[in-house]
């Protein structure tokens, strides 16, 4: 199990780093293996810090982060790459994780490289097909293709197959749908379902509320750094409790409703104040399901 403990994360902003930006607040959450997890928001709520922070791409400020009890906040090199074998990531954009002038498929050979050097090159080649296979790739229609002979879904699908060579415990996807066309986001989060029932814990980081109720067990809802709204997916989709959830919800396109159609008015919200100061503490207000400040 990946843990946050009252993680927070500050950054130096302004000439010489003068002042400082607090884009994470007390966040405590715990993805479980075979689970799907969903940390949705808007631009600037914290989501995206988490996920880095998960993947020690930014270091935590205050707090902790926990892989099956063992603290990985702060650790060498060494103990970091291990822990990639356990966590990795896939991002938004597809085609900036690959270099274009090598063929896409250079990024198995540098995960061999550097975690299973003794390794034969065919059986290699051998995995490299199970895995590409396991997320409903052909190896002959995209091995030895330079990235740009690709699309955006299969570089997104051999991102996801680079990490498994791994045997990885836990997959942070950081929006990683948001730049494909709608065929080929319901092919991506299949995917990503068919691997939780593998026993995968995935981090689900999207702006989408759509997508997370369609592909999570339980969400987290962030506003201002902090989490607003949390637990059991249905739960909190049909009965928001927090404000801002309702605004989120309400926002969200309807197949059969025009946008001239409404009438509702967003609810009033606090505005965002000093961030240095703890957020309110979630209240469980029905099993499985918690909001902040009530």
């Amino acid at each position: 199990m990946l843990e946050l403990r009252n993680v927070w994360k500050s950054y130096r902003v302004g000439t010489l780093g003068s002042k400082r930006l607090t884009a994470v607040r007390d966040v405590s959450i715990d993805i479980a293996p075979g689970e799907v997890l969903s940390v949705v928001g808007e631009s600037g709520s914290g989501k995206t810090t988490i996920g880095k922070m998960v993947l020690q791409l930014t270091s935590v400020t205050r707090g902790s982060i926990l892989l099956d009890g063992a603290d990985v906040t702060a650790r060498g090199h060494a103990a970091r790459k291990a822990y990639y074998r356990r966590v990795q990531g896939v991002f938004q954009d597809p085609f900036s994780s690959y270099n274009p002038i090598f063929k896409a498929d250079r990024i198995f050979e540098a995960v061999r490289e550097s975690y299973f050097p003794a390794v034969k090159r065919a059986e290699w080649s051998a995995r490299v097909d199970d895995v590409l296979q396991g997320v409903r790739l052909d190896p002959g229609s995209v091995l030895g293709k330079y990235p740009h002979q690709l699309s955006g879904g299969q570089l997104q699908r051999m991102l996801i197959a680079r990490a498994l060579l791994l045997d990885i415990q836990v997959l942070v996807a950081d929006e990683i749908i948001s730049m494909l066309d709608a065929s080929t986001r319901i092919d991506v989060l299949n995917l990503l379902g068919e691997l939780k029932e593998r026993g995968l814990g995935v981090l689900f980081i999207t702006h989408d509320l759509s997508l997370a109720n369609y592909i999570s067990e339980r969400v987290v809802i962030m506003r201002h750094g902090a989490v607003v709204e949390a637990g059991a997916t249905g739960k909190v989709f049909t009965d928001p409790r927090h404000p801002y959830s309702r605004n989120l919800l309400a926002s969200v396109p309807q197949l059969h409703r025009k946008w001239s159609d409404s009438d509702a008015e967003p609810e009033a919200l606090e505005p965002d104040g000093d961030r240095d100061v703890p957020p309110p503490p979630l209240t469980e207000v029905d099993e499985h399901h918690w909001v902040a400040g009530v």
